[in-house]
């Protein structure tokens, strides 16, 4: 059998053997390695054997990796592992004609600081197995360890592993996210049945002695949650100001995470006064900055704009709040004029037709966040096009040794 080089990362993050066939995507390979490989598909392969290891290799830490679907890279060394990162965001711009694109290196939040995950349970030969799918697979890796959560959030597997196998036996299988607050850790089950009489009775207790704040449940129809349990209301803090969400709502996956990404959105805002978040949510921005400036706030999240409005009134602030799909009901150019600055955050999609608008804007700073360098670049080619100056870019690697990284960016007129 031949021994090919893995010669590059590819996009996420499996190593690149140069062969005869052509390229091939080899995971859990880095670049200096030598190995045996065997075909696993068109453009992909398995490793069969490590001929040569490359310096740029790492031990993995945790006794899961290569068989959990949840990390892909703690093989690779650090320095390859930051370059990498920041790649990801260069490379998606030169895609889009940015030739020399003005990325920062990325910045690193540590392991340890996931602060919300969801987890799928199901039952094995009267079993409950509690994870993370296996990769490539729907097979569950019953967890032993978790090196990326919160040691609030790993505290809590066991308990919920027993709960579900002694009290939650109606729920054979199912999903769950968990989500710690200042007041405890927000649960909610998505399951297909309905939790019986036992289930509601014996969830108060559970949450109690396991510092759980809120319990909900939401059948896999995506329905709206329902109430199960409530020790206390769940609370986050935006800039000092609390916020209960809705139960399911998007928040920032570290605490550390979304501190980098604010301080960043907060120098790129400079001394503008009057100032738009677009796909706001529950305020992770609007809130902190909304003292000395003029805030508006849209997203089409109606709970969350809901949260954020509550918020922002017990705190004083005259924030004009609006529940509103930016993808049908863009802001337009005649919305924006009064503005000096936008931030827009949307989900992975990116905001193709809200890009649009805003490059037709006179609006002086325009910032993005997002957690799709590839979206992201589509919709800073469109601004670009429209009159706009890309800045700067810094990325932001808050899904550690994920192939995710997030990036905030600064757009001028």
């Amino acid at each position: 059998m031949d021994v090919f080089p893995i010669t590059a990362l590819g996009h996420a993050g499996d190593g690149v053997a140069d062969t005869p066939d052509g390229p091939l995507f080899v995971p859990f390979t880095v670049p200096g390695d030598r190995v045996r490989l065997a075909k696993a598909g068109p453009d992909r392969a398995r490793l069969v054997e490590l001929v040569e290891a490359s310096p740029q290799r790492a031990v993995p830490p945790c006794a899961h990796f290569a068989n959990c679907g949840g990390c892909a890279l703690q093989h690779i060394g650090p320095a390859l592992y930051a370059g990498w990162k920041r790649d990801q965001v260069v490379t998606a711009l030169r895609q889009r004609g940015f030739d020399n694109p003005p990325v920062a290196p990325a910045i690193l939040i540590p392991p340890a600081t996931r602060r919300r995950a969801r987890f799928a349970w199901t039952r094995v030969r009267g079993a409950v197995l509690l994870g993370f799918q296996r990769r490539g697979s729907h097979e569950l890796i019953d967890l032993s360890q978790c090196l990326v959560l919160t040691p609030a959030l790993w505290a809590l597997i066991e308990p919920l592993r027993a709960f579900l196998a002694q009290d939650g036996k109606r729920w054979p299988k199912g999903d769950v996210e968990a989500v710690v607050t200042e007041t405890g850790i927000d649960l909610l089950f998505i399951a297909t049945l309905a939790p019986d009489r036992d289930l509601r009775v014996t969830l108060p207790a559970f949450a109690a002695e396991h510092g759980v704040a809120r319990v909900s449940w939401m059948p896999r129809d995506g329905a709206s949650p329902e109430l199960l349990a409530q020790i206390r209301a769940p609370q986050l803090s935006f800039g000092g100001i609390g916020v209960t969400p809705p139960a399911g709502a998007f928040l920032q996956p570290s605490r550390e995470g979304e501190t980098v990404l604010l301080s960043l959105v907060r120098d790129a805002l400079g001394d503008a006064k009057r100032v738009a978040d677009l796909y706001c949510g529950l305020g992770t921005f609007t809130l902190p900055l909304a003292r000395g400036r003029r805030m508006r706030a849209a997203d089409g999240d109606a709970a969350a704009v809901a949260a954020l409005q509550a918020a922002s009134r017990s705190a004083g602030l005259q924030i004009a709040t609006e529940m509103r799909d930016l993808q049908r009901r863009p802001y337009m150019a005649d919305d924006l004029k009064a503005l000096d600055a936008v931030i827009f955050d949307p989900p992975r999609a990116g905001a193709p037709v809200q890009a649009q608008h805003l490059a037709t804007s006179k609006v002086g700073r325009v910032i993005a966040v997002s957690c799709n360098p590839a979206t992201f670049a589509r919709d800073a080619r469109t601004l670009v096009d429209g009159g706009y100056r890309l800045v700067n870019v810094t990325p932001v690697d808050q899904f550690t040794w994920s192939a995710h990284v997030e990036l905030v960016a600064l757009f001028t007129r």
